[in-house]
């Protein structure tokens, strides 16, 4: 198998079988075909928040064989594209992994200005872990992306504007407008640069460019969201099922922004029910659809 030019290491840490498998780089800003401009070193604003993220890496989390059902997800932690709530992901791709599902961890290049880096970082993310399918026992039709807040943004985008799509995607409380009610404005001004907002975030506003090709979606939110505003999630639902895609859409009557995997979450229980079973249900319809066009 003709691996790209990554770096894979095998951790032998002696820990809970949701340990990570592989720790791989997949680029900097020296070797990306693109550069976020951002210099100096990665840091921890707060513990488990990294900023000034000039790498992009990706963290795998194996599950059991036994429990396999030949699913992965790349997944995108939030943080305003100011920062990334790194433990958030790790716990929910560790989660993932726990279910079957294989959990990928994305450190992501913060955009800084430069709206393609982020995509480009999801994008050879998703094109690795297809590449190392057989070695992961994943389907390589069955990779899908997933993202909370700004990270739900990142995934929505790759489901809706990359030209090598996911297959599926799990939108949690995701950004997704850019008109001036509804938008994260702070996302926006780190995407497109603050000078650029009003001329350029339109053209990166989800809802307005999902067409028939876009990927099928699971999307979450709280209706007391008073960060994202939760009529993001719906306008994506609209479009999406305007354009005949398939889409799930959950909006919990509570819990404001940024639950993540926190068991103090009201829902924390409803969301991963819901989630596992619409997972189910993509992977029943894929199989179906791969026995039909043998």
């Amino acid at each position: 198998m003709k691996r790209l030019t990554i770096l894979a290491t095998l951790l032998f840490a002696a820990v809970s079988v949701s340990a990570q498998d592989y720790h791989i780089k997949l680029w900097d800003n020296a070797t990306a075909p693109t550069s976020n401009g951002v210099t100096g070193d990665e840091y921890e604003r707060k513990p488990g928040t990294l900023t000034n993220t000039s790498s992009a890496e990706i963290w795998i989390y194996k599950p059991a064989p036994e429990k396999a059902t030949g699913q992965a997800i790349v997944f995108c932690p939030g943080g305003g594209y100011s920062q990334l709530s790194i433990a958030n992901g790790h716990n929910t791709c560790k989660w993932f992994a726990e279910n079957g599902i294989v959990g990928v961890m994305l450190k992501y290049r913060l955009p800084n200005g430069h709206s393609e880096v982020p995509l480009n970082d999801l994008d050879k993310a998703v094109a690795t872990v297809r590449e190392m399918a057989g070695e992961l026992g994943v389907d390589p039709h069955k990779v899908g992306v997933a993202g909370t807040s700004a990270g739900g943004y990142l995934a929505g985008s790759a489901g809706v504007m990359s030209e090598s799509k996911p297959d599926f995607m799990v939108l949690i409380y995701p950004v997704v407008s850019s008109d001036p009610d509804k938008r994260h404005l702070g996302t926006f001004q780190q995407l497109v640069g603050k000078e650029n907002v009003e001329t350029e975030a339109a053209k990166f506003s989800l809802e307005k460019v999902v067409d028939s090709t876009t990927c099928p979606a699971l999307i979450f939110h709280s209706d007391d969201d008073k960060v994202v505003p939760a009529i993001n999630a719906a306008l994506l639902y609209e479009k999406l099922k305007a354009n005949g895609v398939k889409a799930s859409l959950h909006i919990f009557p509570s819990g404001g922004h940024g639950w993540g995997m926190s068991k103090k979450f009201k829902y924390h229980e409803n969301f991963k029910a819901a989630t596992l079973d619409w997972l189910k249900v993509i992977n029943a319809e894929a199989d179906k659809a791969a026995a039909k066009n043998k």
